[in-house]
């Protein structure tokens, strides 16, 4: 017999000064049998960095060609891709063919600057490409919060995240590996 998906809610508030954006979500989030809770938290904060009315979680880790989020324009064309954890610099090449911009949340430990020294000078030619990398402390406090039923408000600015959940406050600072290029 196959392991079901465990489904968590997230009522998410998003005040991004950064970009913005204010915004409620309320989101399912199905978190697949072979996912850790730190992976799935991480894809909470791709979306609240990527916050958009349009922004959508992909069809999972099953899924090989699909992000792990991802936001259409109205006319179907992909316009942002977004990977969390550290994938293969094939699978982003061809995503930066895809989409308009592709965006990465990097964690894990020693794993995580091991994989960008191997794969930053091909990622830095990319020029939809933005990647971040998240902290193992940060990753390791966001993974502590995880809950069937969440309720979270976060504010964004000057590139920190806070987070209020319940009586936690938390502040990750996603770090920028490589930014995207405007085309000339």
């Amino acid at each position: 017999m196959a392991l079901k998906s465990t489904i968590f809610k997230l009522d998410l508030q998003i005040a991004d000064l950064d970009r913005n954006y204010y915004g409620n979500h309320t989101l399912t989030i199905a978190r697949h049998p072979s996912e850790t809770d730190e992976r799935m938290m991480m894809r909470v904060v791709a979306f609240i960095l990527h916050a958009d009315e349009a922004l959508t979680f992909g069809k999972g880790l099953s899924t090989e060609d699909e992000p792990d989020l991802l936001r259409k324009d109205l006319t179907g064309s992909i316009a942002e891709w977004i990977d969390v954890g550290l994938p293969d610099e094939k699978r982003i090449r061809r995503a930066c063919g895809r989409a308009d911009h592709v965006a990465i949340i990097a964690y894990g430990a020693r794993a995580t600057e091991i994989w960008w020294q191997q794969n930053r000078a091909a990622f830095e030619r990319q020029e939809k490409l933005t990647v971040y990398q998240i902290s193992p402390e940060d990753a390791t406090a966001l993974t502590a919060l995880t809950a069937r039923n969440m309720q979270l408000q976060c504010t964004l600015q000057e590139g920190e995240l806070w987070l209020i959940m319940g009586e936690h406050n938390l502040r990750i600072t996603p770090v920028t590996l490589t930014s995207a290029r405007e085309k000339n």
